[in-house]
C-alpha cells in the first residue's frame, strides 16, 4: 500500500490505496472468424500472324502452323492453325483452329476465345468465345499437356479466301485465355515496421524556434518560451497551473524559483526530465504572473514515499 502526501498552500493531504478486489468476470464468447473463397480467371491474349497463306495450302490434312508459346495463369499455351483442316473426313474443305496447353499440367480449367481478325477496318471479326456466356458445363478442362480446344471446321476455305479476313495473303488470329484460379482469403495480418519515435526531436525544435509559443518561463532573470498544451500534457503541476480550477486565463509567464537558468536550459529540451524535476524536487516553487503584476498563483511542493 502506497501513501502520497502533498502540500498545497500550507495544508497537507494524505491519500492511501489498497489492493484492488478480485471479482469474477463472465466468460468471453468464442471469437468469430470469417473467410471467403474466391474463384476468378487470370486472363491473357496472344496475336498470331500467318503470312504466305496460299503457300501453306496443300501441306496435308493434320499439318499445322504453330504460334510461339505464351504464358497465362502460370501455364504455357500455343495456337495451332491447320490450313488443310485437322480431320480427313472434311477433305481439306475447312481450315481448323485450336488452342493447346503447351506445358505440364493436369485438369487445367480455362475459358477460351478464338478470333479471326477482320483486316478491312470494319472490325467484323469471326469470334468463338466462352467469355460473357452462361456455360452450362462450366469452364473447359484440359487433362494433360497437348490437350486442345477449338474447331475442326472453323471456316470454310472458299469463303475465307473471298473474305476480308485474308489480306495480302495474310491472316491474323487472336486468342484469349482465362485460366480459372481459386483461393481462400481470411483476415489479413500485416507486419509494419514502426520507426523509433522522434517526437522528442520535434518538440525540441518547437521549443527552440518558439513557433506558436503562448507562455514563457522566467528563471533566474532569463526568459524561455514554451507551449501550454505541451507542458500540461507532460506535467500535473503545469496542468493544474494552466488549466485547473485556479488557472488564470491571462497567464503569460511562469516564474520558477530555486533553480538556476543553466540547469533549466539543459532540461527544457527534455520535457520528461523537466516534468520529473518539477514533481520530485523538494521545495521547488513555481509562480505564475499575468499582465497584472503581483498575482500569486500558488506554491507547490511534492514528496512521494
Amino acid at each position: 500500500m502506497g501513501v502520497t502526501r502533498a502540500c498545497r498552500g500550507g495544508a497537507w493531504h494524505t491519500s492511501s490505496s489498497a489492493s484492488p478486489s478480485i471479482s469474477s468476470s463472465p466468460a468471453k464468447p468464442p471469437a468469430e472468424t470469417a473467410s471467403t473463397s474466391l474463384t476468378e480467371t487470370v486472363n491473357g491474349s496472344h496475336q498470331f500472324k500467318i503470312t504466305g497463306y496460299s503457300l501453306s495450302k496443300g501441306t496435308g490434312v493434320g499439318k499445322y502452323m504453330a504460334s510461339d508459346t505464351f504464358t497465362v495463369g502460370g501455364y504455357s499455351w500455343a495456337i495451332y492453325f491447320y490450313p488443310d483442316g485437322k480431320s480427313a473426313e472434311d477433305n481439306a474443305a475447312y481450315v481448323s483452329l485450336f488452342i493447346a496447353l503447351a506445358s505440364d499440367g493436369s485438369d487445367v480449367r480455362a475459358l477460351f476465345e478464338l478470333a479471326l481478325l477482320d483486316q478491312s477496318g470494319k472490325e467484323r471479326h469471326k469470334v468463338h468465345t466462352h467469355f460473357g456466356r452462361n456455360l452450362e458445363g462450366g469452364p473447359y478442362t484440359l487433362k494433360y499437356r497437348g490437350s486442345m480446344w477449338g474447331y475442326k471446321r472453323f471456316f470454310k476455305r472458299t469463303a475465307l479466301e473471298a473474305s476480308d479476313y485474308l489480306k495480302d495473303d495474310c491472316l491474323s488470329v487472336k486468342c484469349t485465355v482465362g485460366v480459372v484460379k481459386s483461393h481462400t482469403e481470411g483476415p489479413k495480418i500485416f507486419n509494419i515496421s514502426v520507426p523509433p519515435s522522434n517526437i522528442a526531436e520535434h518538440f525540441g525544435k518547437l521549443l527552440e524556434t518558439g513557433d506558436g509559443a503562448d507562455v514563457s518561463f522566467e528563471v533566474d532573470g532569463e526568459t524561455f518560451n514554451a507551449h501550454k498544451l505541451v507542458l500540461a500534457a507532460r506535467s500535473p503541476v503545469f496542468r493544474a497551473q494552466l488549466f485547473g480550477p485556479m488557472k488564470d486565463r491571462n497567464m503569460q509567464c511562469i516564474k520558477v524559483e530555486d533553480m538556476e537558468a543553466p540547469v533549466f536550459k539543459s532540461t527544457k529540451m527534455n520535457l520528461k526530465i523537466l516534468s520529473r524535476l518539477l514533481l520530485h524536487s523538494e521545495g521547488l516553487k513555481v509562480r505564475g504572473t499575468s499582465p497584472s503584476p503581483g498575482v500569486y498563483l500558488g506554491t507547490w511542493a511534492f514528496t512521494v514515499s
